[in-house]
Order: structure tokens, then sequence, then C-alpha cells
């Protein structure tokens, strides 16, 4: 997409600690870019800055202005190059039963010191239901070659889990986060064409391509929030601009290339006690075996879901095998979301056997590590033997 000549020139200082610049996601002009920069840049961007002020009909000035500020301010917790790992690294979702006194320690040590697990999530049921004495949840990247089963043992010996259950993906159905735009979202809000399925299979990669991939997947600093970010990323990676953009555009046609991304800190309230959400919602429905893509797709219709995918749940959570996300700052409003999601399986005539909600509490997010040079560099550090038998 072409931007105006305007702002294609380089921006290279503005002062982010001006008292003039408002850093609150509910001022208008930062609800604008990140009602885009969430999750509507898809794929690899060359002048994402330009882009995002194309679509907001904003300068590039004020875009990296404020996305500068919020950034420093801790309202957007990060800035990156998403990838869809995925299709880079086997992963799972991963729930643990973990004594109630060792529980903050697990959580802690899975966020700290495991750079392989990316949320990091303690939950709870509204009532005893199947599964709900597994509290913390993560999820977990393993490089291909290495085994996340035994990945696990070690996690879960480091940290006194009882038990853990691996959930791999089998099929994704929603993806997109756009917090800021789901706000005020009507419960049923839903697209007209089923949510597409997409696959779960690992794409290999040459050591050029896992080299740009490294550098391109770094998170912004404040101050590489510019024109022409990536001119500085083909000189971390030691190849020429051309060479890195090249290499960039081939992954995103291989479609490993997720979206070019702001994160905000969606849990923890901002300095003036603002909230772009407030509860997480892990939707379970167990469906008839053989009709978990035909329900997925349905479910991946709504609008207020920022994950669905088919992963078994297993006996340990009856059975299950659709889950999704949603947010939102009002509980009694995600559970009218998850009404209308059920009364939509019934018009559809996809029976529910079974169905239940996990509601996320303390959680910390993070991307997880999907270089297979790091993970060996990571088990020979811990003193992880990758040889043993899974």
């Amino acid at each position: 997409m072409g931007a105006p000549e305007a702002i294609e020139r380089a921006v290279t200082s503005v002062d982010v600690r001006s008292a003039s610049v408002p850093t609150e996601v509910s001022d208008p002009i930062n609800a604008r870019i990140l009602a885009v920069s969430e999750d509507r840049l898809p794929g690899f961007v060359e002048e994402p800055f330009a882009e995002l002020a194309a679509a907001t009909e904003l300068t590039e000035e004020t875009v990296v202005e404020r996305l500068r500020a919020m950034l420093d301010a801790g309202v957007i917790r990060r800035i990156r190059q998403t990838l869809m790992a995925t299709n880079l690294a086997p992963g799972a979702l991963v729930a643990w039963r973990v004594p109630g006194d060792r529980l903050d320690a697990a959580f802690e040590y899975m966020f700290r010191e495991d750079p392989f697990s990316g949320h990091v999530v303690i939950r709870s049921t509204d009532a005893a239901t199947p599964g709900s004495v597994y509290r913390l949840w993560t999820t977990l990247k393993v490089p291909l070659g290495f085994s996340m089963e035994r990945h696990c043992r070690f996690l879960a010996d480091k940290v006194g889990a009882e038990a853990f259950r691996l959930m791999p993906a089998k099929r994704l159905f929603a993806l997109g986060v756009g917090h800021v735009r789901r706000r005020g979202m009507e419960p049923g809000s839903r697209s007209e064409e089923p949510g597409r399925v997409i696959d779960t299979n690992v794409v290999e990669l040459t050591p050029l391509e896992w080299t740009v991939l490294t550098a391109l997947k770094r998170e912004f600093a404040i101050d590489e929030i510019q024109s022409h970010p990536w001119r500085p990323r083909a000189v971390e990676a030691g190849v020429s601009y051309d060479e890195f953009i090249g290499v960039a555009r081939s992954l995103h046609a291989r479609e490993v290339i997720g979206r070019f991304s702001t994160f905000l800190e969606h849990v923890k309230p901002s300095s003036t006690g603002e909230r772009v959400t407030r509860y997480n919602a892990l939707f379970h429905w167990r469906v008839p075996p053989g009709r978990e893509i035909e329900a997925g797709r349905e479910i991946g219709r709504h609008h207020i879901l920022t994950h669905a995918y088919w992963r078994e749940g297993g006996p340990e959570f009856g059975n299950v095998n659709v889950m999704a996300v949603a947010h939102g700052t009002d509980k009694a409003l995600i559970l009218e979301h998850k009404a209308a999601i059920d009364r939509h399986l019934a018009e559809e005539k996809i029976p529910v056997l079974y169905t239940n909600v996990f509601w996320g509490g303390r959680s910390e997010i993070k991307p997880s590590e999907i270089s297979p040079v790091a993970y060996a560099s990571w088990a020979r550090g811990v003193g992880l033997d990758t040889t043993a038998g899974a």
C-alpha cells in the first residue's frame, strides 16, 4: 500500500516523555491507531508505521509519537512482527496441577525461567468441574528436534507439579487481538462466512531464514519506532537490505509471518487506573467426534474471540475438543457472548455435549522462543538432556 509522500520521510526524534502526549487507550487518536495496529496489519509490511499512518489518515510523525509514548508509559507492552509460531515449532496449551502452596512459585518459574513458555495464566472455574484442579496454564513452543513431553517433565520437576496435560492445536479457527476494536461489541456479532481453517504443519527453515527471522521478530525498542525500521535489522542479521526484505517476503508467502502488531497491557491497569480488559475467559466445548472442524468454523465466526482452536482436553477436562478465548471488562457480558455462541451452535444443529469456562486471573505474556539453536543452548545451561528418550 503506498503512503502519501508527506509521510514517507524518516521520523527520527520525538520526545516520548512530553506531558502533552496522551498515552491512554481511551484518547481518540490513540484508539484510532490501536484499532488498526493491534491486528489489522497482516503479514510482512516493509513500512509498517507509514502503513498505519495511511490506514488511520494520520501523519507518520503522529503515529510514531503516540506509539513511542504509549510504549514508554507501559500502555503498550511490546511492538513486534509476529510469527505463525504454530508453523515454526511444535506447540501446545499446557494445564498444570500444582499444589496450592507452590502455585505462585510455579507461575514465577514458568514466566521468568522458561523462554519457551509464552502465556502464563492462573485460571479458575465458577464451580468444581472436570479439570478445575488444574490452576496453572501455559502455552509452550519446543523447536523441531526436541521433545515437548520431556520439556514438560523437566518443568514439572522444577515447580513440583503433580500432573500436566499437553494439548497441541490440531487446527486454528480464529486469530486476531483487537481489544480496542472489540469494546462495545454486541453479543452474537459474527462474520457472514465460517472461520478459516488454519493448519498447524511445521515449516522447516534454512539457516539464512532463521537468521533473518530472528532479527525480524525481536520486539522494538522506543528509538526503533521510526521510518524504514527494517534497515537496522538487516545490518543486525548481517545481510543486505534487499536480501532481508526478499527473505521476509518469502517467509510471508510461506505463511509463517503473522502480523505487525502492538500488544497492549490488557490486564494490569495503567498509571491512571484504565484497563483495556479485565476478564480473560477460556471457553471449552465438547462436540461429537468428527465435527470438530465444523464446530470450530462456526465458533470462529464470532468477532469477540481472539483465538479458537481444536484441542483435545482428554478425560481430565471432560473430553472437550474445541476451545476459544475472549476478553472483556464485564464478566456478565462475556457470558452473554458465550451464550450467543452456544445458541448459534444449536441453530447449526451441532450438539454441545459439555461446556465450561475457565477464568484467567494472574497472567503474564511473553513471546515464546522458537529457535532450535536457542533451545539447545538453554537445555545445556539448565542440564536438560535432550538426547534422552522421550
